[in-house]
């Protein structure tokens, strides 16, 4: 049985625009239960209650992006999570470090570590956050110390 030219490459198109939107949807499915996972929500709240970060965002408005799948920073496990959010304000952007555990009799989500990373270098622990009248950042992150 012979197939013709013609219809290999029509079988090739179809199974390449297949395999594109099965990744895609993928893609999207993943990105949208990090943005629905209790870890991601409780990380973003605590940054919206800061407002020392969120005026050195310059947010209002606040863009929260998609999270870095291929990024070491990220690993989530039944128990543990760390991620790495991308956000931006309208002065600038950086990364909101954050560390989350799940206790196992009640199955909720605590935050454990929350850290923004901005561009320029200043990070903000917003579990300690800094009082509004004081504007003294911190310098570094040491991310090679989560637990």
């Amino acid at each position: 049985m012979r197939v013709s030219t013609s219809h290999l490459q029509h079988l090739t198109i179809f199974t390449t625009l297949l395999t594109g939107v099965g990744i895609g949807t993928m893609y999207y499915l993943l990105q949208k239960k990090f943005a629905e996972s209790d870890y991601h929500r409780l990380a973003l709240e605590k940054l919206k209650e800061c407002p020392v970060a969120m005026h050195s965002l310059g947010a209002p408005p606040l863009k929260v992006h998609n999270i870095h799948l291929t990024d070491r920073d990220n690993r989530i496990n039944q128990h543990t999570a760390q991620i790495k959010i991308p956000v931006t304000g309208s002065e600038t952007g950086g990364y909101l470090y954050t560390s989350s555990i799940q206790d196992p009799d009640t199955n909720r989500w605590s935050l454990k570590q929350a850290v923004l990373k901005l561009r320029e270098g200043h990070t903000i622990d917003l579990l300690i956050p800094p009082s509004p009248a004081s504007t003294e950042l911190k310098g570094g992150l040491d991310t090679g110390r989560w637990h």
